[in-house]
């Protein structure tokens, strides 16, 4: 299941095994199904996984691809890139609705029944036998793979409380039938496929090629339509553990996720996942200007070039995600401390990040206190990069002319956004480029903008800039 509130089947379904078949359904295989659906959402343009970004001309195809092949696929890609929301999603190319056989723990299909308790009770009711249906919610299955999971887990085992009530041990109504066939007639998924014991992969071998499973200590053999799809971090792979050599030649396809490509992509991720509400109940209303927006993108895109992170255990888009609502919570912690009614991010608020980033990269530093210098600095990158794109250069020297001598401006998040109007009385020069970075003339994004502006021109070391925890001031040069 994929976490969505199943609704109760329509009343108008069929109820038993003859209504079923006056009805005229037909049964297909699970891949026929989930092939016949994603084509129909391919031909009406349709989206085949909703919800990710950033994968329309290299992940989809290739999915699409697989789906339409009818394999079995496994997905290789670091922490943070949405490998889990596309397998989960594929849900939704599973018809609504399945009829199974009542009370069948492996969704017997009611017209080729495969377990001993659906052909029993098919061949003594006949089509009387009761039909009870199956939302397609509920035919998604997924186990988080760790070193403890079992071939039992996976396949299934003896059921000792049903030997204790009376069965003998060759009746085969005393398995437990495990995840894999309570997953028959529909998805299969394993997250992390290479934590698995290697001797636990073997018992996978069957499932993807000869579609069956056998229990142990019988002779069972359960003919199982299941699409079984996995998902895996590169580095475990090849290191940490690994996916033994005949399951990966019975995938049918394999495919590499990646990061957002560009600024752009990063921030659409953050602006639909990012919990930020726009206005705190009792509190202000909450503004984010793009330009800032875009620094916290910026930052992840540079964090994923740096040589002083560990590149190998990636920088998940996640990082966005925190950082954006930990920029957002503490511009309105300024505010309700200021009693201001609008919360609007500024680069004083950056500092604030150093701790939503620590916790989800691993930097590369022996020195004791390292890291948070190469945090800085990467923000301090982000920051210049936002504002070489966002402000063109020809207003500046006018900006940078003004600040003589005795000149000094003070910024922080101390400071409330009304008193950065007297900012703009003392440097006139800086007007037109604050108002066009802005977009806006309320304090809030005016104080925002105000902050990127000297920022800017302190990091093209056109202004001096004497900092103190969150409080600074800029000064010329001269």
């Amino acid at each position: 299941m994929t976490g969505a509130p199943i609704p109760d089947p329509p009343p108008d379904l069929p109820s038993t095994l003859g209504e079923l078949r006056a009805s005229g359904w037909e049964s297909v295989p699970v891949r026929e199904e989930i092939r016949r659906n994603a084509a129909a959402r391919i031909a009406a343009g349709q989206p085949l996984v909703e919800g990710v970004l950033g994968f329309d001309d290299t992940v989809l195809p290739q999915l699409e691809n697989a789906l339409l092949a009818g394999h079995d696929v496994i997905m290789l890609g670091e922490r943070g890139q949405a490998k889990t929301r596309i397998v989960r999603s594929l849900v939704r190319l599973l018809d609504e609705w399945l009829p199974v056989v009542a009370g069948s723990e492996i969704r017997d299909d009611p017209t080729r029944p495969v377990s001993r308790l659906a052909r029993d009770l098919v061949a003594a009711e006949g089509d009387q036998t009761p039909i009870a249906w199956v939302h397609r919610e509920q035919r998604f299955a997924e186990k988080l793979a760790t070193p403890d999971t079992s071939i039992a887990d996976l396949i299934g085992e003896v059921d000792p409380i049903k030997v204790a009530e009376g069965r003998y041990l060759a009746d085969e109504l005393t398995v437990h039938f495990g995840l894999v066939p309570r997953a028959n007639r529909g998805i299969f998924a394993v997250n992390e496929l290479p934590d698995l014991a290697e001797r636990i992969q073997v018992g996978l071998l069957n499932v993807l090629e000869e579609r069956d499973v056998q229990i142990r200590g019988f002779t069972v053999r359960l003919p199982l339509d299941v699409l079984l799809v996995a998902t895996a971090n590169p580095e475990d792979y090849t290191n940490r553990g690994r996916i033994i050599t005949p399951l990966k030649d019975r995938f049918g396809a394999q495919i590499r996720t990646h990061y957002p490509p560009d600024v752009a992509t990063e921030l659409a991720i953050v602006r639909q996942e990012a919990h930020v509400p726009a206005e705190v109940p009792g509190g202000p209303r909450v503004e984010v200007p793009d330009f800032m927006a875009e620094v916290v993108a910026e930052l992840s895109q540079l964090a994923r070039q740096s040589p002083h992170l560990n590149q190998r255990s990636g920088v998940s888009v996640r990082l966005s995600i925190s950082n954006y609502e930990t920029m957002v919570a503490n511009a309105v912690r300024r505010a309700l401390r200021l009693g201001e009614a609008d919360a609007v991010p500024r680069v004083s608020d950056l500092g604030a990040l150093v701790a939503s980033t620590q916790g989800k990269v691993e930097i590369e530093a022996l020195e004791e206190g390292r890291e948070e210098r190469i945090l800085q600095q990467l923000l301090a990158a982000a920051v210049l990069a936002v504002f070489r794109r966002r402000v063109p250069a020809e207003p500046l020297g006018a900006v940078v002319h003004a600040f003589d001598e005795t000149l000094v401006v003070h910024a922080g998040d101390d400071l409330p956004a009304a008193s950065y109007a007297g900012v703009l009385a003392d440097v006139p020069a800086l007007a037109g480029p604050v108002m066009a970075l802005a977009g806006s003339e309320t304090p809030g994004a005016v104080a925002s903008a105000i902050e990127l502006v000297l920022e800017g021109l302190h990091l093209t070391k056109r202004l001096n800039k004497e900092a103190a925890g969150t409080k600074a001031t800029y000064r010329g040069r001269r």
